[in-house]
């Protein structure tokens, strides 16, 4: 039946309904939202609205209204204040950011149940990880993320695990993956020639590169199906600025699950020397080898670790953390996480004990967060 004029909201004069007024309490939450939507990166904003759609807090805002009305910051604060009021928006804001890692910022909707009790800080402290001299400083990676996955399975057992879970983790981590399985050496270098080549085609849409290669090796080396060897020194100077210039200033990182040896370490405890840096404040050109991370799941000179069944020490380690942190940590703190998992683990080859530890290389000049 037609309503009569009058009767549903007035109307503006073009016909449409005039939008409904903004309360004091309403306009006042939607501030509180959106100071703290403020705080996010336009990644972590955009991860916002796509958690936002399936949190578990009835009603939930539809796809279609959070399209029409969430597209800036202030729309989408005034959208959860008029969609939730208090108590449901903190209830709602505390589930999302818990979803991004945002931790820092929970003690801002748990301290209160009302809007009485609401007290908002002026100015927020930054989590210490986002600082480089006052700025937020991490790597963009908006773009596409490229990843390609090397694993020899020949003679193996358990690598078919390791590329299972390598599968799932570069596909939460939002990785495009090129599958490259029981090479030869003139399959690898093809195919992985072809991937670099691929990059630089699309040089202005990519933000991260993720190579990850997974064999029997030695040191500086990976091994094929048939033996061949393969110089690790060659594939990483395939993606430096020179022969890669659509990764300059970008994240390549290396994930490499091979033996660097034959020696086993028992339990000999060794310390690290430091290393030395320069600080540099400004650079007119970009160092050959920059923005790389290595990781090697053993020492130099030193064997690697993998089950028959569940697959390689260091990708098991990697994905129960993942499932642990999500994507939250910087790449260097998540390595490290997993190297602690994998320092304190008791192993055993031939009967005789064997501890092993990840190692990184970095030239990084940023965080990455995936």
């Amino acid at each position: 039946m037609e309503r009569s004029v009058g009767s549903g909201r007035r109307s503006g004069s073009d016909g449409r309904p005039a939008p409904p007024k903004i309360t004091p309490a309403v306009e006042k939450l939607q501030r509180r939202v959106q100071e703290t939507l403020d705080l996010l990166s336009p990644q972590e904003l955009s991860h916002f609205r796509v958690i936002l759609r399936t949190v578990d807090e009835g009603p939930r805002v539809s796809p279609l209204r959070l399209e029409l009305e969430g597209g800036s910051k202030a729309g989408l604060a005034l959208l959860l204040a008029q969609h939730y009021y208090l108590p449901a928006v903190s209830r709602v804001l505390v589930k999302v950011l818990q979803q991004l890692g945002r931790a820092d910022l929970l003690p801002l909707w748990q301290s209160a149940d009302d809007a009485g009790g609401w007290e908002i800080p002026r100015k927020i402290a930054k989590r210490s990880y986002d600082w480089v001299d006052g700025d937020q400083d991490r790597y963009d990676l908006s773009g596409k993320r490229k990843a390609f996955l090397m694993c020899v399975e020949k003679n193996r057992p358990g690598a078919h695990r390791d590329v299972m879970l390598m599968t799932e983790w570069l596909g939460q981590c939002q990785f495009e993956h090129t599958s490259c399985i029981d090479p030869n050496k003139m399959e690898l270098l093809g195919k992985i020639s072809s991937f670099r080549d691929g990059l630089n085609e699309i040089k202005d849409d990519v933000g991260c590169c993720l190579v990850t290669l997974m064999s029997h090796g030695e040191k500086g080396f990976i091994k094929m199906k048939n033996g061949e060897k393969v110089s690790l020194e060659d594939i990483f100077e395939m993606f430096n600025n020179k022969n890669c210039p659509a990764l300059q200033e970008k994240p390549k990182i290396f994930i490499i699950q091979a033996c660097r040896g034959e020696k086993r370490d028992n339990g000999v405890e060794t310390d690290d020397e430091p290393m030395e840096s320069d600080d540099v404040s400004e650079r007119s050109r970009l160092p050959t080898f920059s923005d790389y991370f290595i990781i090697y799941p053993t020492q130099a000179d030193h064997v690697a670790l993998r089950h028959p069944r569940t697959g390689s020490v260091m990708i098991e380690a990697m994905a129960e953390v993942f499932k642990q942190h999500g994507n939250k940590c910087h790449i260097a703190d998540f390595f490290t996480k997993v190297n602690n998992r994998v320092v304190h683990t008791e192993f055993h080859l031939h009967e005789e004990p064997i501890k092993v530890s990840l190692v990184m290389e970095s030239t990084l000049t940023k965080s990455v967060y995936f």
